[in-house]
């Protein structure tokens, strides 16, 4: 992926990159959630969906045992063999949106970018009209409030975009 490249491609869909502390409950959730959402309204040919972590914790794992079943549980399909990855500076020229999960992505994914100066980087919950984070599933064992919250978030973000 060039980023220089992607403004003069005929193919403008949306880019969008969710991103959480370790790339692999949150995010992949928030990624495979959006784009479920997307084939079910018939758009999902506008947008290209891909999720990150700001940590290099977990790097190269696969998404989290529970949070695959709660997705299954909601019938959510996703990639078994996506891999979590740290978001790159070079994220920041390729897609469109920088979506965190919680104002501690926030702060670290500022130190990974720089300045946000394209106004790319949006909360999760700013979506929904709400000010507070997507609870960590890895602390809370919650998985389907997080779910709960980024449907909520997707939904909306689908509506606005």
């Amino acid at each position: 992926m060039q980023g220089h490249n992607f403004h003069s491609h005929t193919n403008m869909r949306q880019r969008i990159l969710f991103i959480c502390h370790g790339n692999i409950c949150r995010s992949p959730m928030a990624e495979a959630i959006f784009k479920h959402l997307a084939e079910e309204a018939g758009v999902s040919h506008l947008y290209e969906v891909d999720s990150a972590a700001v940590s290099t914790e977990e790097i190269g794992n696969g998404i989290y045992p529970p949070a695959q079943r709660c997705l299954q549980s909601h019938g959510i399909r996703f990639d078994k063999h996506r891999r979590a990855r740290q978001v790159t500076a070079d994220d920041y020229q390729c897609f469109d949106l920088l979506i965190c999960m919680d104002s501690s992505n926030l702060r670290w994914l500022r130190h990974i970018i720089g300045e946000d100066c394209q106004h790319k980087v949006r909360l999760m919950m700013e979506f929904a009209g709400s000010k507070r984070d997507v609870a960590d599933p890895w602390y809370t064992g919650d998985f389907e409030k997080s779910y709960d919250d980024i449907l909520g978030g997707c939904l909306k973000m689908l509506e606005t975009l």
